[in-house]
């Protein structure tokens, strides 16, 4: 789980960030930290909506790469993994 200080700074520096719920990319969330309790995370979209997360997600900055134990393996034209 995040701790409020990682939050806070995120807050502070505008931090674009990623937030990676699955293993699937495109489920992943890009915002900005708003606010923020004990369970949850109010996140701002580009798009300006707000979502609630849960702090158990993995929150890190857009500009890092995606962790690995959490990408697809990929898949070959065969439908087989490579």
């Amino acid at each position: 789980m995040i701790s409020d200080e990682q939050l806070d700074q995120y807050r502070i520096d505008g931090t674009l960030l990623r937030i990676v719920r699955d293993a699937d990319p495109r489920n992943d969330i890009r915002g900005y930290v708003v606010a923020w309790n004990e369970s949850s995370v109010a996140i701002r979209k580009r798009s300006r909506k707000l979502v609630q997360l849960d702090r158990k997600y993995v929150y890190q900055p857009y500009t890092e790469s995606r962790p690995a134990e959490f990408t697809l393996p990929r898949q070959t034209d065969e439908g087989k993994e490579a």
